[in-house]
């Protein structure tokens, strides 16, 4: 078992729970096609917060959940800090849950 799993388990529940206290917790499933985009955080397709909620927290916590092996680099901070570059401030907490999660996957396992 990776040992940053616990961690990395309990990062995405602060991910998610920023997210709801900044209002962006979104409460409709985007379409599929929205979905199944093929550019990098579907930037065609969905906000950043929507890809957040809807594509990386769900294939993280199956991973996490099914211990399977974990990405070993993530850069999601750097692309929250240019979606959010208006609200840096306001997103202070939600920024940092992202820079933490991004640390604990280019951390190797134990």
């Amino acid at each position: 078992m990776d040992s940053r799993l616990p961690a990395i388990a309990e990062q995405l529940l602060l991910i998610e729970r920023e997210l709801r206290a900044a209002g962006l917790w979104g409460a409709e499933v985007p379409n599929a096609t929205a979905l199944a985009s093929q550019q990098p955080f579907c930037v065609d397709t969905l906000a950043f917060e929507e890809w957040l909620q809807w594509i990386l927290l769900p294939r993280m916590k199956q991973l996490v959940e099914a211990d399977q092996p974990l990405p070993v680099a993530s850069g999601i901070a750097p692309m929250a800090e240019m979606a959010f570059a208006g609200r840096l401030i306001e997103l202070g907490g939600l920024l940092a849950a992202l820079q933490a999660f991004d640390e604990l996957l280019g951390t190797p396992p134990a």
